[in-house]
């Protein structure tokens, strides 16, 4: 049993990795910036602490005691890294050192980094890629995950901290915020909730490897079960879809005829991103996948839920 904090804990992938820590026998602290201090739900047994993750006093104050720590947090989406990079720079990467800092202060013996694992690789022409293929980020919030990715092999070789970047793909599922500018299966879901149009960006032709969260948070669950045999892994379905199947899906999903407002792609939009998961599927097995349209479908009934109360 393991003392584990999670920065980023009351969001989206957070909030299901705690639950899913806690039904490993994990004591469980979470860090994040909750409304008025308060979290939107507490969970038996987890530990809150509202913390600024820009205040280096909260950082070392919150890792004392902890053996892991999983670093969740972003203070960017790609779009607003995209607007002012030097936003990224002073804030995910600058803090992210300083966090490192106060984990080696601290002893933690585990960092687990969620780092991104479609803008790392670029626009490179390839049908998917493997974490041995070059990293060619062309987007700055690309650029800043692999700035703090070759952080942590500093603090590794000089300092001796291990950890672990994992590289996600697309996550969707149930406690995704809508109202951000990031994910467009509830983005999309939203607006059809709603009455409106989906927006498509670019042709439909745009291909992303779609992982529903619960099975992201078994994939990484089970990399904490033994010390993993290298420093970065592909954490996806392995399979793309494209713009427009997740279109139709929708439509399966929902029976709503809904209309589509077509946008240009921004420059730095990678035409297809799909992982290779075989580092991960042979060191830790393989995770059984939730089929697109039932993922749709439980995210979709959530939001619905919400909508209606």
């Amino acid at each position: 049993m393991a003392n584990a904090l999670v920065l980023g804990g009351g969001g989206f992938i957070g909030s299901h990795l705690v639950d899913a820590l806690v039904a490993e026998g994990h004591r469980v602290t979470v860090f994040d910036r909750f409304r008025d201090g308060i979290p939107a739900v507490a969970r038996p047994g987890v530990v809150y602490c509202a913390g600024d993750f820009l205040d280096r006093a909260s950082l070392d104050e919150a890792v004392v005691g902890h053996d892991w720590v999983f670093h969740l947090l972003s203070t960017t989406s790609p779009a607003t890294a995209q607007a002012d990079p030097t936003v990224d720079l002073q804030t995910n990467v600058l803090q992210s050192v300083e966090l490192f800092s106060a984990c080696v202060r601290a002893d933690v013996k585990h960092v687990y980094f969620a780092s991104t694992g479609g803008a790392i690789y670029g626009p490179q022409n390839q049908s998917e890629f493997s974490e041995l293929d070059q990293t060619l980020p062309v987007s700055p919030y690309g650029i800043g995950k692999l700035a703090i990715e070759n952080y942590l092999r500093y603090f590794s070789a000089v300092h001796g901290l291990r950890s672990t970047s994992l590289r996600i793909s697309n996550p969707y599922g149930t406690r995704q915020q809508p109202h951000r500018k990031q994910g467009f299966i509830p983005i999309a879901l939203r607006s059809i909730i709603e009455g409106g149009d989906v927006v498509q960006v670019g042709d439909g032709s745009m291909v992303r490897d779609y992982i529903l969260v619960d099975d992201l948070v078994a994939m990484i669950v089970r990399l904490t079960r033994t010390i993993p045999k290298h420093d970065v892994y592909n954490l996806g379905s392995g399979h793309g879809a494209s713009v427009s199947d997740v279109i139709e899906a929708m439509r399966r999903v929902t029976r709503v005829d809904f209309g589509i407002e077509l946008r240009e792609k921004l420059s730095t939009f990678v035409d297809r991103s799909v992982l290779n998961v075989d580092r991960f599927v042979g060191e830790f097995g393989a995770v059984d996948l939730t089929p697109l349209d039932e993922g749709i479908r439980q995210t979709y009934t959530e939001m619905l839920e919400h909508h209606r109360g």
